[in-house]
Formats: C-alpha cells, sequence, structure tokens
C-alpha cells in the first residue's frame, strides 16, 4: 500500500506483487489477535509509531477509504490500557510513564487508593503503582483493517498471488565457485513461487524483496538457495503460540473495564456490552506450547489464567468460559523487537518483522517507514534505524520492556 501511495510522489514506477500462502487468512496473527493499540511502551520507537497509527486509524478513510465503497469501521473501542506493577517493578513504570509524557502521551499514574477509586472492581492487593492511557488507545476489529488494506492496495495497482516463497536464486550462484568459500554479499535475482500440494513452482524476477513473513520470516530466510554464510546473523525471529480464551460473567467490570496487563502478565479486556471478555497470558520460556499446529490447551486457562484473574478480579471468580482459539507471535527471541530495514548481506532484501505481539498497532507505521527506506533511501517520517540490522550484528539487544 505505502509503496503505490509513495509512487505519486516519486514516480517510481515499481511492481509491487504480494505474496501470501493463505488468501483465507485464517492462520494470520493479525485476525487471530486481540486487535490492542497502545502507547504505553518503553522504546521512543515504539511509542512514535504507536501514535503514527493512532492517527491513521483515525483518519482511516482518509488513507484507505476506496471510491464508490461503503466507508471503514474498524469498531474502535477507546478503553485504554492498564498497566499494573508491584513493588519490584514500579520504579521500571514509573521511568516508562516519564519517556511517554516526554513523547506527548497522555498517561496517568494512579496509587492503589487512586486504583481503587476509579476501578472499584479491582483487588488492588500487591500493586505499587498503575498507568492508565487517558487517550489514544483501546482496541479496534483486526479483520477489517486487514481487508482495508489489501482492498485500497489492490484499487491501487498491487498484484496479488496465492502461492509460498520456497526458494530463492542469488547473484552468488554466478559467482561462488562450486565447495568454494560464501561471497559477502549477494543479491536476489528470483523468487520460487509454490502452489499449495503442488511441486510446480513459479520463478519471478525481482529487483527488491520485503520479508514480511511475521512468525515464520526466519524460516523463509533459511530456505534453499542462499549460501549459509549469507545469512549470519540468523534472523532470530520464531513463531510462538498464544491462546486467546473467551468468558462470560454478568457482574464483571462492565463498561468502564479497558485492557488490563496484571502483574503476573495475565491480561484482559472486555468483548463488547453483553459481559464478555477475552484475555490470555504469554507462558514462561520453559513452559512455551508446540506451534506446530494452532490447538488450544484449555487446562492453561483453568489452571494458570483463571485464578490469576479471580485474585485481580473477585468477580471472576463465577466466570463462565465461552471459547477460545490460539494464534502466533512473530517472536524476536533477541531482544521483543522489530528488525527493519535492509539485510546487511543480501542487498536487495528488507525485513519488517519480529514485533513480539505488538505488529499489528505499528504496521501502519512501520509500512511506511520501509516504502520510504525503498523508494527515498532514508527514513522520513520516523527514525527506525535504531531497529535495524545493527543491532544483532553488534550482539547489542534494543529491548522493550513492555511486552506482552
Amino acid at each position: 500500500y505505502w509503496l503505490k501511495v509513495l509512487e505519486g510522489q516519486q514516480r517510481h514506477g515499481m511492481k509491487v506483487l504480494v505474496v501470501e500462502r493463505d488468501p483465507t487468512y485464517s492462520q494470520a496473527s493479525t485476525v487471530l489477535s486481540m486487535g490492542g493499540i497502545r502507547q504505553q511502551f518503553s522504546l521512543p520507537e515504539n511509542i512514535r509509531m504507536s501514535r503514527f497509527s493512532t492517527s491513521f486509524l483515525r483518519n482511516i478513510n482518509e488513507y484507505l477509504g476506496v471510491p464508490n465503497e461503503p466507508p471503514i469501521d474498524i469498531q474502535y473501542q477507546p478503553s485504554g490500557y492498564l498497566f499494573l506493577a508491584s513493588q519490584q517493578r514500579a520504579a521500571g513504570l514509573e521511568a516508562n510513564v516519564r519517556l511517554q509524557r516526554e513523547e506527548g502521551v497522555q498517561v496517568a499514574l494512579l496509587s492503589p487508593t487512586q486504583l481503587k477509586e476509579k476501578f472499584p472492581w479491582i483487588d488492588t492487593e500487591d500493586v505499587a503503582v498503575a498507568s492508565y492511557g487517558l487517550e489514544d488507545e483501546g482496541w479496534f476489529d483486526p479483520w477489517t483493517l486487514l481487508n482495508a488494506f489489501r482492498r485500497k492496495a489492490m484499487s491501487l495497482g498491487v498484484y496479488s498471488c496465492t502461492g509460498e516463497v520456497r526458494g530463492f536464486v542469488t547473484t552468488a550462484d554466478d559467482i561462488m565457485p562450486p565447495q568454494g568459500p560464501s561471497p559477502s554479499s549477494a543479491r536476489i535475482k528470483y523468487i520460487h513461487i509454490h502452489k499449495q500440494d503442488s511441486l510446480e513452482y513459479q520463478p519471478v524476477a525481482c529487483a527488491i524483496v520485503v520479508n514480511a513473513a511475521g512468525a515464520w520470516a526466519g524460516n523463509l530466510l533459511e530456505l534453499a538457495g542462499v549460501p549459509r554464510g549469507l545469512l549470519q546473523p540468523p534472523l532470530p525471529i520464531q513463531p510462538r503460540k498464544r491462546y486467546v480464551f473467551s468468558w462470560h460473567c454478568p457482574d464483571g467490570p462492565g463498561l468502564s473495564c479497558p485492557f488490563v496487563i496484571d502483574t503476573t502478565g495475565a491480561y484482559f479486556r472486555r468483548d463488547g456490552i453483553a459481559g464478555n471478555y477475552l484475555g490470555g497470558m504469554s507462558p514462561p520460556e520453559e513452559d512455551e506450547p508446540d506451534p506446530d499446529d494452532l490447538s488450544v490447551d484449555h487446562d492453561y486457562f483453568q489452571e494458570r489464567l483463571w485464578p490469576q484473574l479471580a485474585r485481580r478480579v473477585p468477580a471472576f471468580e463465577s466466570l463462565r468460559p465461552r471459547g477460545a482459539w490460539a494464534g502466533y507471535y512473530d517472536y524476536n527471541t533477541f531482544d521483543q523487537n522489530g528488525v527493519l530495514g535492509p539485510h546487511p548481506k543480501l542487498e536487495n532484501l528488507f525485513l519488517a518483522a519480529g514485533f513480539s505481539g505488538h505488529g499489528l498497532q505499528h504496521a501502519p507505521a512501520a509500512g511506511l517507514a520501509v516504502a520510504e527506506l525503498l523508494v527515498k533511501g532514508q527514513y522520513e517520517s520516523l527514525d527506525l534505524q535504531r531497529l535495524g540490522w545493527r543491532r544483532l550484528l553488534e550482539g547489542e539487544p534494543l529491548k522493550e520492556d513492555a511486552v506482552v
């Protein structure tokens, strides 16, 4: 989408092809997410991307509206995020809020007494301080946003094909002798697009390749055709399965319920106005579920999540589970932040992946940033250089503390 928008300014003449292996998006991280957007991050880059994306969503019809099509309604619910911190993490939360305010975010710090006054349904035991987003935070319908991007991109002339990229042909094949050392750099000349359940493939010549494969971005780079030496350091992005549970509780928090992030890592939000809620909790590293499929472990809700919910919101002791699903985080094991920009050794390959659970809300900003890099050779609207590959090469993580 952004490449075509910038074409109106630069006349770059690029033909843009999107390769999608699942045209139904049934397993896409976007549509299986909880659709949250927040300003409360610990890194300036993430805060600025959120602020851009919020403005984008507020004016979505100016960006993604298509003539003679119905207006877009992403069903935005501006109910805010509420982060709860124990005494151990209080100083970190307060430091984050100072940074957020410097970046123009409207966020309040609440003492346990103030928290109880504003949200009487919360048990404030073990809460030392809380931060509450006063504007530009909440949730929306992810499917509507995805479909709006796709519809607008197609209307601007973006091509789309159903298939899976399973191989690359690079210039290394032209210069590397058999059994010889890998070259220090190369370019991708062709990608091989395979149809589902077929051995046949279509080679597609390309001047630029953008890897935005989400949870599978790391796997994509390990495909046949790229010399191993060109893939160092490896892209540290893995699929991590996350559960979303739904429950009903007529005596629950009700309309005043924001998107709550508990001291334990459990999180939940209201889902509509009829006493329904959605929530989940990331497991500890040693208990990561098998990502080979999207089956749901319902015992995880009963044994791990429900006790934390009921402790924080006593009304949830009598909740009634309704259902559940699973989706993927594109999890950056290095520092839980997105990797954006050019690959250090594959000269025409660019990355936009690894957001570790906050990719949907940052997609409008990250897409614009990478498009500017491709078309103009530099970041203009947002300076995201620190999210590039250099930190991977130098072994210096750029940690985001507010990963949910």
